[in-house]
Formats: C-alpha cells, structure tokens, sequence
C-alpha cells in the first residue's frame, strides 16, 4: 500500500497535483526576479529571499538558505541564474536532512511491550485534526492493524459527532461519552478498551482550544498522566495536525501546542488548497520537530508520510 510503502508512482502524482499552485505561486515568481540576469547577484539573492518569505518559509529559514546560496556564490564566483533553481533545490534538500526530518520508508508501529501504540492528536478547531485521525485510521486498518478510536475532544459536540462517522466510515470502534464529558476519562475508557480487544493502536482526539494556554496545557497533562496509568509511557506519540494554508499561523501554533505539551510530530494538512507549501519547509526548520505526514487532497489515500527529498523533488519538478 502506498502510505505505508515505497514511495509509488501514484502517490508521486498525488504530490506533485497536491503542490501545485505552491509551485506556480514559487516558481513564476523567481523566473520574473531572473529576467534579464546572467548570474546571481545581489538583486537576484535580494528578490529570492522576498520570495521565500512571502512564500511562508519564514525569516529565519529564509536567511539560512540565502546565507547557504551567499556562500556558494563566493566560493564559486559566478554562479549562473541558470542555476539558482538546482542550488536553492540543494540547499532546502540540505536544510531538511539537518533538521529533525526524519525519512520513513513505511509506517509500522514501534513496539509498544505488549501494549496498543497510544497516538494523541491535538490541534485547533478546523485544520483537518478529525479528518486526518480518520484517515490514519484507515491507514492502520488496511495494513492489517487493530484500531481504536477515543473521543476526548468533548468540549464540541460536533468533534464527537464526527468522530463517530469516521469510525463508522472506516469500521473501527470508538470510546466516547458525548460533549462536556472529562477528556481523561474518556481517554482512560478508550485505552483500557483497546488493551481489553488487544488492539494494535489507538488514537485520541483531543481539544484544541487555545484562548487559555494555561487550562489547555493542564487538560493535555491531566490526559497524559492518566493515559500513563493505564498503559505504561503512554501517550507513545504526540501528534499535531496543523493547516499548512494558514502559512505562518500554522507556526505560531505550532510554537504555542509545544509550550502546551511535547509534540513529537507533526502532520501538515490542505496543502492541496494554498499556494503556502513553503511552510512545511519553515516549521520543519524552526520547530525541530519532525513533519510525519502532510495531506495534499480529500481522498482516504491523499494523506501521505512526509519524504524530505521527494517533497523538494516535487516542489522543484517541472
């Protein structure tokens, strides 16, 4: 399967489609800041670093990368605007590969001694957190691997409501209580039903409210320690969905959910739908936390494991 395997021809296309108006927004912009130049000079590096700002790379990243090209300008003394696309190519490839980004070639679940592998979701209102619980759902499912879904995120009755479509979408069962029930308890059903079925994994959804850092942060902590003592070291994972076309916004959640809880992932949606792929190269970048998964369309199958080399690949493809 594609999600979990090798990186197919299918799911390349699915990229590539996916990042599309990023790389006509990218690309027409820095062959316009090029005409007329033979080399890369100042006005060249002054146009790209606008460009990858306003690209949603961020200022900090933005300058790293023109610092790398700088570099290679004084060590080669003329470099070609012929070029510039293969040296930027290289120098985000580079970027990515220092950068805690790991590269999986497939999705199979730690060991977990015995015990379901516990994944807890949080993000904001909005930026794809039940659809992509759905869809890993799905994922873990069509590999072969038995799945629970816990309904923590009881401050919106909708939240519940569609998690409980998705799991009827997807045949899984679901722990919930309704709205306005205790998310650690919810959690602590959720996982004692998950040990009692032997099942593989289970994922929790959590609220994403972050009007009040400070009842979030005591929520996420409340959750985790009672998830602690139903299965040991639990949560095993700290995944964090983000809307990729909120560009910078998606970073300053991101920096705001790590100050909340530890995150050890991080899943980037909608990129389908925004021209602000560029993001993806910022927060990875700045936030050190390894981007998983990105979603680059609505079908089951279009949330994809994130390769670093394939995601610049298709970024810089024609």
């Amino acid at each position: 399967m594609a999600f979990f395997g090798l990186f197919s021809k299918e799911k390349k296309e699915t990229l590539d489609k996916g990042l599309e108006k990023t790389k006509q927004n990218f690309f027409s912009r820095i062959a316009r800041s090029i005409v007329g130049k033979s080399r890369v000079d100042e006005d060249v590096l002054d146009n790209l670093e606008e460009i990858l700002i306003t690209s949603d790379v961020g200022v900090e990243t933005t300058l790293k990368i023109i610092e790398r090209i700088e570099a290679r300008v004084a060590r080669d003394k003329v470099l070609g605007t012929s070029e510039l696309n293969r040296v930027l190519k290289e120098e985000i490839t580079s970027l990515l590969a220092e950068n805690n980004t790991q590269n999986p070639t497939n999705d199979v679940l730690p060991p977990s001694n015995g015990f379901p592998h516990v994944i807890m979701v949080v993000g904001v209102n909005g930026v794809g957190k039940t659809t992509t619980i759905g869809k890993l759902a799905n994922h873990f499912k069509e590999s072969g691997k038995k799945v629970v879904l816990g309904a923590a995120d009881t401050f919106r009755a909708a939240a519940v409501d569609q998690l409980i479509i998705w799991s009827e979408r997807v045949g899984v069962p679901i722990v919930q209580q309704g709205m306005g029930a205790d998310p650690a308890s919810v959690a602590f059903d959720a996982l004692s039903s998950a040990k009692a079925q032997n099942a593989d994994v289970v994922i929790i959804d959590t609220a994403g409210r972050l009007h009040n850092k400070v009842n979030l942060m005591n929520e996420l902590s409340k959750i985790r320690r009672v998830m602690d003592k139903v299965i040991p070291e639990a949560p095993h994972e700290v995944l964090l969905v983000l809307d990729g076309s909120t560009g910078q916004n998606a970073f300053e959640q991101a920096k705001q959910f790590s100050i909340a809880t530890d995150i050890t992932a991080l899943a980037i949606t909608k990129l389908d739908g925004t021209a602000k792929g560029g993001v993806v190269i910022g927060i990875s970048d700045q936030m050190k936390i390894p981007v998983k998964y990105i979603g680059v369309g609505e079908k089951m199958n279009d949330l994809q494991l994130f390769h670093r080399e394939e995601f610049v690949e298709s970024l810089f493809s024609e």
